[in-house]
């Protein structure tokens, strides 16, 4: 069976809950000031509430409600929030579908997977991740109005985009895990190419690129990749279970032997490149990477230049830069000792925060 993206989440509802979603969309499409929707928990208001949000993102203008409601009555009043007054709404509406016509314009005679690198470098380059995490940074007016926003508003941006350019295209949310130090949910996206699904998250590539480098560890992974450093999604997706699209394997970014990192390593220096690849040669150990720190270390020394590694361990992407030997901030000269591999920089790719 195709699955559909419009209202995707819609369709994992029961008969009533269908029934609040439609007067939930309806409703905040109408910018009403408050409306009536059948009587559920708390918890069931206030998920179709979000999923309604995550299937329309050009429903930016409200990321909250109340309601109220009689003990003897199967209806509740529910009273959305808005961030903006009526008309700003229908000002910000205007600008928001102007803007995402203009992008898409951009795009439009590219191929499937060109679009999609194309919308990922778009929020990569031009959108800075929100600390102060203010509430519009949650929408696509946040990343596309004013050029910052949380995973929430990035990965919705991503999907107005897609839906515009006729790319299949939703939200993924997954679960905070105080146990493990991840305090608030995340969201990326999940996105069909050729006709097979994949994990993409433009936050976590977002907040790992640098200047001169745009990042694509999280372009197109399998559900064994992405969950490696995401938790396990709060409502159903697709099963992803297709890497032929990983963008470093397509690129032929994504190495099987240390000799192949050494030889790569060696045209980087060459050619005053930083050398940024996937290790495919089985599990990133500690061992391995003594070797391949070791490779990429005398590949540098011979063109006098030093190495300076970061390491996205667990997607196993590094990144290294060249630098003269006197001025190079992290050291591996003596590439014999095992402590070496302690000096490679961690990257840490931003969780994300939602309410």
């Amino acid at each position: 069976m195709t699955l559909t993206a419009k209202d995707y989440y819609y369709h994992q509802l029961n008969k009533e809950q269908k029934k609040v979603y439609y007067a939930v969309k309806e409703g905040l499409l109408k910018m009403e000031e408050s409306f009536q929707v059948l009587k559920l928990s708390s918890r069931e208001l206030a998920d179709i509430y979000f999923m309604v949000r995550m299937d329309c993102p050009e429903i930016f203008y409200s990321v909250k409600f109340t309601y109220r409601y009689y003990p003897d009555s199967t209806m509740v009043e529910l009273i959305p929030e808005y961030l903006f007054t009526r008309d700003k709404i229908k000002e910000h509406r205007l600008a928001m579908k102007s803007r995402v016509k203009k992008l898409a314009l951009l795009a439009e005679k590219l191929s499937e997977k060109e679009k999609e690198l194309f919308i990922h470098d778009f929020i990569v380059k031009n959108v800075k991740y929100d600390k102060l995490k203010k509430e519009y940074s949650h929408e696509i007016i946040g990343a596309l109005g004013n050029g910052v926003a949380v995973c929430e508003g990035m990965a919705k941006a991503v999907k107005i985009l897609c839906d515009e350019l006729g790319i299949w295209c939703i939200v993924a949310l997954s679960d905070a895990n105080p146990d493990k130090g991840i305090k608030y949910r995340h969201a990326w996206n999940v996105i069909r190419i050729d006709g097979k699904y994949y994990h993409l998250d433009v936050t976590f590539d977002n907040t790992l690129s640098r200047d001169d480098a745009v990042r694509y560890d999280y372009v197109n992974l399998a559900d064994k990749q992405i969950f490696r450093d995401h938790e396990s999604v709060i409502w159903k997706v697709p099963e992803c279970t297709d890497s032929d699209h990983f963008y470093y394997r397509e690129k032929k970014l994504s190495w099987t032997t240390v000799d192949e990192v050494r030889n790569r390593t060696k045209q980087a220096v060459k050619k005053n490149r930083i050398l940024l690849f996937h290790w495919r040669g089985g599990y990133l150990t500690r061992e391995i990477l003594k070797k391949l720190l070791i490779g990429i270390e005398e590949a540098a020394k011979e063109k006098g230049k030093q190495a300076k590694v970061s390491l996205n361990w667990m997607q196993a992407v590094i990144y290294v830069e060249f630098e003269d030997m006197d001025t190079a901030i992290v050291s591996m000269q003596n590439s014999e000792n095992v402590d070496d591999v302690d000096n490679v920089e961690i990257e840490q790719a931003n969780e994300g925060e939602l309410l």
